[in-house]
């Protein structure tokens, strides 16, 4: 079976490079990783279609359940030590417990949310993943689909 091999004959443009931790930083801060101008939300974790700024394309990323696993992450480790310092030292009832602890969870879970989110959209464009490089996603073929067909 001969392999086809397909070739441009253009020379390959230099990309430009893109420092990660930037783009992660810029996210953290809600701004566009480009230009670090631009807000790359419209509303609470609703991404603008492109920087209001610089007119990048935000709409390619795929954060899925990342940024709520990550908040859920520190949140967990930002309380849970605070709460058993002040159970081990206080002792106070349960429901200062949770006059304390919920509030301040929610609170947390909050700010973190979108912040983990602009951060990872950040490193996919630093990375240059979902479409963020100039090329579109293909679909993967699915190999368990290909086992059973072969079965």
């Amino acid at each position: 079976m001969p392999i086809d091999v397909k070739s441009s004959p253009a020379a390959p443009v230099a990309e430009e490079p893109r420092h990660w931790q930037t783009a992660v930083k810029r996210g953290f801060r809600l701004r566009c990783p480009r230009c670090g101008e631009g807000h790359m939300f419209h509303a609470f974790l609703k991404v603008n279609d492109r920087c209001p700024a610089c007119g990048q394309a935000l709409d390619l990323h795929k954060a899925d359940d990342a940024p709520p696993y990550f908040t859920i992450l520190v949140v967990a480790h930002i309380i849970v030590p605070l709460m058993l310092v002040v159970e081990q030292t206080y002792a106070p009832p349960e429901w200062v417990h949770a006059v304390l602890w919920l509030p301040l969870s929610l609170l947390l879970a909050l700010t973190l949310l979108p912040r983990a989110k602009g951060a990872l959209i950040g490193l996919q464009w630093a990375l240059r993943m979902h479409g963020f490089g100039g090329e579109v996603d293909a679909p993967v073929a699915d190999p368990a689909g290909e086992l059973r067909s072969a079965g």
